[in-house]
């Protein structure tokens, strides 16, 4: 029985393949055939005008006055003559089925795949006892007032939490107010509160070694969503109070200040430093970005990452742990919490043409993405503005960036969504490989867990 199942297995796997590689040919060769030389003439038409787009897109970030209000309308104008031009020719049915041929391709080839055993690592859960002397601090504006839509101090409460509500009309120091808690006998820290304060605490509970709680109830959670909590309702977070298990995750610093997601240098720390960015991102970005994109402000950086030396890029994003950048679908997400090592993204656009290779090429010059377990980010300026988990920073250059590994304990619920499995990259040299199979030719799904 189970070698009958493992065959049927693999004949899926085989024609999942197959699908994929006919899928994808067919939606190289429709234009071609349908059109001929004029298919052809529009396909290539179709490719300027992406890279139209996305220069156009550039001066729209990069120039003021009357330049931006005309690139803006260019970004309009191009893509909407192409779908005109191909809508002409009676081909606009052509470029749809493509499309929907190429998303069939992808879809079938990441299903062949995903059964060959290339899973990705899911993290350990250790089950531990729940704690006796929780201690959790609840920001009551982050997220919009959700701690007080969700009742999140009286259900903490309710569970033998010791709930500290932040005063939001003073500034008051969380590390402090964890320390202070810690030495009163709390065996738990928690926030209900952004990413930026949600580091600050978490850096308390793993030097003294203490599982750390992330209550969902800022206004992106990003950690908690590469955690897998719910972000939806963040009085479920509470759960793990009760009923929870531990998982061991990195923790970044910048110096020796912690982050739970990334470190930003160059353009959006600069932009983040706007006085009116929370009020008005969008405005606050369109004003600041022509100086820094140009360089006519700003300092110029270097990244020197575990020996790999990035020169004069515009932005560096450094992550705990890298970012997802092969799905569209995933992308903002992490795969792992818990590499030990830090995710590096630099990009350098000096001219609209880059902006269009950035946008078309496969491998862009103007991108830098690698991984590292010590970076330092050095400037020809003193200082340097930082945006840390979204928080603006001015620190003095160079930041030394590291990475501590499995040194938080973060305790989540037992019962949680989840983090949604990565889609495996497309490997189109072993599609083909299995697509001319006719035996066996994977090893059994499984899944590796550290």
């Amino acid at each position: 029985m189970g070698s009958a199942m493992d065959e049927r297995f693999h004949r899926r796997q085989r024609w999942a393949a197959r699908g994929a590689l006919a899928a994808a040919a067919l939606a190289a060769l429709l234009p071609l055939v349908s059109g001929g030389l004029r298919g052809l003439l529009l396909l290539v038409a179709g490719l300027a005008g992406l890279a139209l787009t996305a220069a156009a897109l550039w001066w729209v970030l990069s120039r003021r006055g009357a330049v931006r209000i005309a690139s803006a309308a260019l970004a309009v104008v191009a893509p909407a003559g192409l779908i005109t031009a191909f809508a002409a020719a009676n081909l606009l049915w052509v470029v749809v089925l493509s499309l929907l041929l190429w998303c069939g391709a992808v879809w079938s080839g990441r299903y062949a795949l995903r059964s060959t055993g290339l899973r990705s690592v899911r993290v350990k859960e250790y089950r531990t006892p729940p704690p006796l002397h929780p201690f959790l601090l609840l920001n009551p504006r982050s997220g919009g007032g959700k701690v007080g839509k969700f009742n999140l101090q009286e259900k903490a409460e309710s569970l033998g939490a010791r709930v500290v509500l932040l005063d939001p009309d003073q500034h008051q120091d969380v590390t402090a107010l964890a320390r202070a808690a810690v030495a009163d006998g709390a065996d738990l820290l928690g926030v209900a509160g952004g990413d930026g304060t949600q580091a600050l605490v978490a850096a308390v509970a793993a030097e003294h070694g203490l599982p750390f709680l992330v209550i969902a109830a800022g206004t992106r959670n990003h950690f908690a969503m590469d955690l897998g909590l719910d972000r939806d309702d963040p009085s479920t977070c509470l759960d793990a109070l009760t009923d929870g298990v531990e998982l061991r995750v990195d923790l970044g610093f910048a110096d020796d200040r912690p982050f739970v997601n990334n470190a930003s240098f160059g353009v959006y720390g600069a932009v983040v430093q706007s006085p009116g960015y929370r009020e008005d991102k969008v405005g606050a970005a369109l004003e600041r970005l022509p100086e820094l994109l140009t360089r006519q402000s700003g300092p110029r950086l270097t990244a020197t990452a575990d020996g790999t030396v990035v020169a004069d890029p515009q932005a560096i994003l450094v992550s705990n742990n890298a970012y997802r950048m092969d799905d569209p679908f995933g992308f903002g997400r992490r795969e792992r919490l818990n590499s030990g090592r830090l995710g590096v993204l630099a990009v350098r656009v000096d001219s609209a043409v880059e902006a269009a290779e950035l946008l078309l090429s496969p491998r862009p010059e103007g991108l830098t993405v690698l991984t590292a377990q010590r970076v330092v980010v050095d400037a020809d300026e003193p200082q340097l503005e930082v945006g840390l988990d979204g928080e603006a920073l001015t620190m003095p250059a160079p930041v030394h960036c590291r990475i501590a590994r499995r040194a938080l304990r973060v305790r989540v619920p037992r019962d949680r969504p989840g983090v949604p499995e990565a889609p495996p990259r497309l490997d189109w040299r072993r599609l083909r490989k299995l697509a001319a199979a006719v035996g066996r030719t994977a090893v059994p799904t499984r899944t590796r867990r550290s």
